[in-house]
């Protein structure tokens, strides 16, 4: 799984979703996440289909929402969620929640049927706390490829990060930029300065330092392109040691449904 990918989330004009994967694609992305419920599948395919890159190069994500995790429910929109990305199989796919219609053991029976069939390469969890991944462990057959959480240096994921490394689980990042908080965040701003290089780099390169696959939403190549620069920014111990001490906790995803 490339440790730098492009998330869709709110991203759900067809045209503009369509063109931010394409751009990412063609700039040299290889990760693209998406879901059910952001409403943009077919956007996100119609991108990978337009750049210039083969499909077997493209990892491609999608998540199972809440509604749909009773056995006959994932496997039938599964495959609806293929038809509307126009592949044949999805790379990784992620339960959303650990919540509403979620049965551990119903839900990962579908699960690993679908990596059975060869239509889903590797299964994932999002939003799952400890307990909870050490369950999902526990009623899948096939292993679980990652844990998709929020993080960036306002929600460290200290415990989490150190669980799922245990139990040899990816921890994947969505929000990594803090839904633009790391603009005003000093510690992150006084590293950018000295690197000359944008916070949202730093970010980045900072979950980077961590193991953590960042998956950025950008909608415009601007963004696009920079969050893709974060690649050759390269944090000393000093500036790590900064953003860890970052003793503030902002979430920013947090529904009703969550289970923290």
């Amino acid at each position: 799984m490339p440790m730098l990918g492009l998330g869709t989330w709110q991203n759900d004009a067809p045209d503009a979703c369509a063109e931010a994967v394409e751009t990412a694609l063609d700039a040299g992305y290889r990760h693209v996440d998406t879901a059910q419920a952001y409403g943009n599948e077919a956007h996100v395919g119609r991108g990978i289909a337009a750049a210039d890159v083969d499909r077997e190069e493209v990892f491609v994500a999608t998540k199972v929402w809440i509604d749909n995790l009773a056995y006959d429910d994932v496997l039938a929109t599964t495959e609806e969620s293929l038809e509307r990305l126009g592949v044949d199989y999805v790379d990784l796919l992620y339960v959303h929640w650990p919540s509403r219609a979620y049965d551990p053991e119903e839900t990962f029976r579908a699960f690993d049927e679908l990596v059975d069939e060869g239509t889903v390469k590797r299964i994932g969890i999002s939003n799952f706390l400890p307990e909870q991944v050490d369950e999902a462990i526990d009623r899948a057959n096939a292993p679980i490829f990652a844990n998709q959480v929020e993080m960036h240096p306002l929600l460290q994921q200290e415990e989490l990060r150190e669980h799922c490394a245990e139990r040899d689980v990816e921890l994947v990042a969505y929000s990594p930029l803090a839904r633009g908080k790391i603009f005003e965040i000093p510690e992150l701003t006084d590293v950018a300065e000295k690197h000359d290089v944008s916070a949202a780099q730093v970010s980045l390169a900072w979950l980077r330092e961590k193991g953590v696959t960042a998956i950025p939403k950008a909608a415009t190549e601007a963004h696009i392109r920079d969050n893709w620069e974060s690649l050759t920014v390269d944090l000393d111990d000093e500036d790590v040691a900064a953003i860890d001490a970052i003793d503030r906790t902002d979430r920013q995803i947090d529904p009703g449904f969550a289970p923290w």
